[in-house]
């Protein structure tokens, strides 16, 4: 790796810009405003609030030294640990940062204890992302040696050629972007962020309408691995190329491998726009593309769907100055915000595929365009969210609706931030204060503020 001063001066402008509160266009950034106020923001407030002392209840009844929680970001203590700081910061008790700072010891602990995948979502890069990501947003205290040891064994598993694995956010190179991007201006992550783009470059597929990644069988659960044999391309944000697109728009902007990302984001947009469904009804973009199968309509989610989809073009919009990307953006979202709720697919209130889950994409998206169709759909969907809680059920009132192996769904208790209520509980508190939701650069709503060098 290069480690000049000409390597390292993008990034250390971003710091300088970010610093000041600019942008990567310098052009100066809107404070976060709340959403919600009045009656609903009291209700909103009293909801994450519940389901963070219902989730603390739950954790002191499981104590014990055979009773170690699952640490993972996705599901498990890291994951609350962003949901704890994030209340403290609200100014709701210093009890919450001192209960974030245990459970991030805690997902440290099991991390050195246990065999898990590198992946951001149930794997150490997920761990290791929350403890950066806290030590800087919030706690204010030195990360640089931290999670020193995850950029190094991250940097030696993307620099060999030969990429078998997955590329999307939740378990692939796409992920250990979102990591990597948490800790610049580390040389190790600039390293790291160098491999994927290499490995995302090799396993690029170039076709006459731009470029795109293609999802092997073997990495489909069984239920799609039967349906498609020969694997799809996904445009799911979560498992798919619109992940890709808000990755290497970031990457672009803190002026890593700048050339060969701009060509591959390049591509992967005007792949991405051209797959558009040709019905006038049910969502714009599918969720998958296989052949000889009929593109069909998707529900609306983070995860798949319109929302996601408009996002993440928003996100890499914002990162490069494209003002063309970001009309584009626009129109999609407004479309997904105007789609009849009956259509959405929505049956629980979880990050991933829920109510807040809505109500949070369409809140991020309104905060950077001020447009009020956006507003509006923020504000329905929280009202959907609340109006799911059952109290005295579940965690703090929700339920999640989770998938199987075999593509059924059963209903849980989960108190974990992707599909749990911990993720409802942050994106209602986003909605009631002006604390900007930095969390949600895990989801690859936004990213950090990176200069183009």
């Amino acid at each position: 790796m290069r480690a000049g001063c000409e390597h390292m001066q993008p990034v250390v402008l971003h710091l300088m810009r970010r610093a000041s509160g600019f942008d990567a266009a310098g052009v100066k950034r809107a404070a976060w405003r709340p959403l919600l106020e009045g009656a609903i923001a009291e209700e909103a407030m009293e909801a994450a609030k519940g389901v963070a002392e219902a989730i603390g209840r739950r954790r002191r009844r499981r104590r014990g030294p055979k009773r170690r929680q699952e640490p993972s970001l996705a599901d498990g203590a890291a994951g609350i640990a962003v949901l704890y700081a994030y209340l403290g910061e609200a100014g709701l008790g210093g009890r919450y940062e001192s209960a974030s700072r245990r459970l991030l010891e805690e997902a440290g602990e099991a991390v050195g204890s246990v065999t898990m995948a590198p992946s951001l979502y149930g794997g150490f890069a997920g761990v290791a992302w929350a403890t950066a990501h806290l030590q800087e947003q919030l706690f204010g205290s030195d990360k640089a040696d931290s999670t020193g040891s995850v950029d190094q064994a991250l940097k030696r598993y993307v620099s060999r050629p030969g990429w078998w694995g997955a590329y999307d956010l939740v378990s692939g190179l796409v992920g250990f972007g979102v990591y990597a991007l948490e800790r610049l201006p580390a040389p190790a992550a600039i390293a790291c962020l160098e491999g994927i783009v290499d490995r995302l470059e090799e396993t690029a597929k170039r076709r006459a309408d731009g470029i795109a990644w293609h999802t092997a069988p073997e990495l489909l659960p069984l239920w799609q691995r039967e349906r498609w044999p020969r694997g799809y391309y996904n445009l799911g944000l979560a498992h798919g190329v619109p992940g890709v697109i808000a990755l290497l728009g970031g990457v672009c902007a803190a002026g890593v491998r700048r050339r060969k990302a701009r060509k591959l984001l390049d591509g992967a947009v005007a792949w991405l726009l051209r797959q558009k469904r040709r019905s006038r009804a049910g969502s714009r973009f599918p969720g998958w593309i296989a052949p000889d199968t009929p593109r069909e309509t998707c529900r609306s989610a983070w995860c798949y769907g319109d929302p996601g989809v408009a996002a993440a073009l928003l996100c890499a919009a914002r990162s490069m100055g494209k003002p063309g990307w970001e009309r584009k953006a626009l129109k999609l979202a407004q479309r997904s915000a105007e789609r009849p709720p009956e259509e959405a697919g929505v049956v629980d209130a979880g990050l991933c595929h829920g109510a807040a889950g809505l109500g949070h994409l369409f809140n991020r998206m309104y905060q950077a365009t001020g447009d009020a169709t956006l507003r509006q759909a923020a504000r329905f969907w929280f009202e959907r969210t609340l109006a799911m809680r059952k109290p005295g059920r579940g965690v703090g009132g929700f339920s999640a609706l989770l998938a199987n192996e075999d593509g059924t769904r059963d209903w849980d208790d989960d108190p974990g931030l992707l599909t749990g209520a911990a993720g409802v509980a942050l994106a209602l508190l986003a909605a009631t204060t002006s604390i900007e939701p930095a969390w949600d650069r895990m989801l690859l709503l936004s990213t950090r503020e990176l200069a183009s060098g």
